[in-house]
């Protein structure tokens, strides 16, 4: 087979084939096989219908395409491989010239993954947070504590301010009339949350327990009932209890209810104690990501648009699936969010291109250290899975086989090695 190609520009490569007329014999042999088992004519058993009868029946650019699927495959990965090309996208065919007794002759153009020039990624310093857990950290844990366990009390004769809860009862009004979904009875607001249209809460401080008010609002332009945007809105409002937090007193008592410890000493050490590997933890995570974003930072590379594209694309249908194990759709997330996919896709452009840069320093890391998967490495891979999953090891790595994602996990567990290479040689400040 003969392969020439042409670099078109950074990224595209076109790589022009000619298989031989002996091959195309062949494979259109194989096709007229394929189709013979698949059809069921009338007077002849599956697989001995004479060619001419077939192509009568079908034909004979069924025949010609079932030939292409046989050829063009085999001579487009032989011609990537000749050329030292990995693609990172599917090919733009065009065939030139394609008859049973002539070579076949096409054209494939290719997007290469991008080479990497990889500057300093050993030994690099980078900065590691110290752990220091301060008593005032300590308290506001405690404090976050008492606030849990707060019980709302009726305030007696208090005027409404911000943090308290109002129990109200309201009607709202548009041009003088009432409108869908502006009433309530006994609806309970936290003045101050800012829950309800700007103005509203602001206009309700001050007032008592039993009184009434009037308060007048706009609606924002981008409101998402339509009919409302940018409507005044008058609301007859009546406060009927006006409720604050109650906290607990910090002490022994407390914490016995509140936890497995019998004093308050025991409860201020464990929060101490679990800060700290909090702390410690995210400091380890910190220093970790630090040693690759330098390693990252220091390289070059220029990134296929295509790559960008398909990772904001598998970004999104991560997020699909979460929404979906959540009860929603990535439809009704949008409507909610008041955006459209092709904002959505823009929002993730820029952390879709710094995963992509990533994992091709990673991949040039491995490449330039000599690093290999071990059998042991895909296990460690597919037990993860399985704990992710909280499904069996078997069952994984039967899906895995399976679905043909060996080479994926592979990719996946040497990156990982490259990023630990690089995590274990930096150099903490």
């Amino acid at each position: 087979m003969k392969v020439t190609a042409e670099k078109i520009d950074a990224h595209k490569t076109v790589l022009a084939m000619e298989v031989p007329q002996a091959e195309v014999g062949k494979a259109f042999d194989r096709a007229y096989q394929k189709l013979a088992n698949k059809v069921n004519i009338p007077g002849f058993r599956k697989g001995k219908v004479p060619r001419k009868v077939l192509e009568m029946r079908l034909g004979k650019e069924a025949l010609k395409d079932e030939a292409l699927e046989i050829l063009i495959p085999n001579a487009y990965g032989k011609a990537l491989k000749e050329q030292a090309i990995d693609p990172v996208d599917r090919p733009e065919i065009e065939v030139v010239t394609f008859e049973e007794n002539e070579p076949l002759v096409f054209k494939a153009t290719v997007v290469g993954k991008p080479e990497v020039t990889l500057g300093e990624y050993k030994g690099l310093t980078v900065q590691k947070p110290v752990v220091d857990i301060t008593v005032d950290d300590v308290a506001q844990e405690l404090e976050t504590l008492r606030n849990r366990n707060a019980k709302m009390v009726v305030a007696e004769g208090a005027e409404l301010q911000k943090g308290d809860f109002a129990i109200i009862d309201f009607e709202g009004f548009v041009d003088g009339q009432p409108f869908k979904g502006g009433d309530a009875k006994g609806y309970p607001l936290e003045v101050g949350s800012g829950s309800f249209i700007p103005g509203f809460e602001d206009q309700l401080l001050g007032a008592k327990a039993a009184e009434e008010r009037e308060v007048k609002v706009t609606f924002p332009a981008d409101y998402f009932v339509p009919e409302l945007a940018g409507k005044e809105a008058l609301f007859k409002v009546k406060v009927n209890d006006i409720k604050r937090k109650e906290l607990p007193e910090l002490d022994d008592e407390f914490v016995k209810e509140v936890s497995e410890f019998n004093s308050l000493e025991e409860l201020k050490a464990d929060v101490e104690n679990k800060l700290k590997e909090t702390a410690t933890a995210k400091a380890e995570r910190d220093f970790r990501s630090g040693a690759v974003k330098a390693a990252v930072d220091n390289a070059t590379v220029d990134i296929p648009e295509v790559m960008i594209e398909h990772e904001i694309d598998n970004m999104l249908r991560e997020m699909d699936v979460n929404l979906q194990n959540r009860g929603l759709s990535l439809a009704k997330y949008l409507e909610m969010a008041k955006t459209d996919i092709g904002a959505l896709r823009g929002n993730y452009r820029e952390s879709a291109q710094n995963g992509v840069k990533v994992d091709l320093v990673l991949e040039a890391v491995a490449k330039a250290e000599s690093l290999e998967v071990t059998p042991e490495d895909l296990e460690a891979e597919v037990a993860a899975m399985a704990a992710g999953y909280q499904a069996s090891v078997d069952e994984v790595r039967k899906i895995v086989v399976e679905e043909g994602r060996v080479g994926a996990l592979a990719s996946q567990a040497l990156r990982k090695k490259a990023a630990k290479l690089l995590i274990d040689s930096a150099v903490a400040e």
